[in-house]
């Protein structure tokens, strides 16, 4: 199983603004096959679920937010910033929220898997047990 991962995307800032390209290479984590938005409010969180097969770049595009993740018996939260040049990678299998720390947070999700409602794993309790099925 795959771990999540700090992914560091190269800005270019000018007296005029910023741009922060994304190339998908071969160094870009998965093949991207659709993307969303997420919109969010101050406190409110999103997610709270895992993903049997998609993987997901979670990229902050305005606002802050944190990424709330569970998985092999190991907690974790990630900051991210629309500030900064960081996104988040984070495999299948992990189960996860995005909470929003500003309100009018924006968040882009880049996945490689078509949605898919039979991917989901959407209790907690459900997960524990695809876990204990899948080690």
């Amino acid at each position: 199983m795959r771990s999540p991962r700090i992914i560091n995307l190269k800005k270019f800032t000018k007296p005029s603004g910023k741009l922060l390209p994304i190339t998908f290479n071969n160094k870009f984590p998965i093949k991207v096959k659709r993307m969303f938005f997420i919109y969010g409010k101050k406190k409110y969180k999103r997610g709270d679920h895992a993903h049997k097969k998609c993987s997901q770049v979670f990229i902050p595009i305005n606002g802050k937010i944190k990424i709330n993740m569970k998985y092999r018996k190991i907690e974790k939260s990630i900051l991210l910033n629309a500030n900064r040049s960081r996104s988040l990678f984070v495999p299948p299998k992990i189960w996860s929220s995005v909470e929003f720390l500003n309100s009018n947070s924006l968040v882009l999700v880049l996945t490689d898997y078509e949605y898919d409602f039979k991917d989901y794993i959407e209790t907690y309790k459900e997960f524990i047990e695809f876990q204990k099925k899948n080690k």
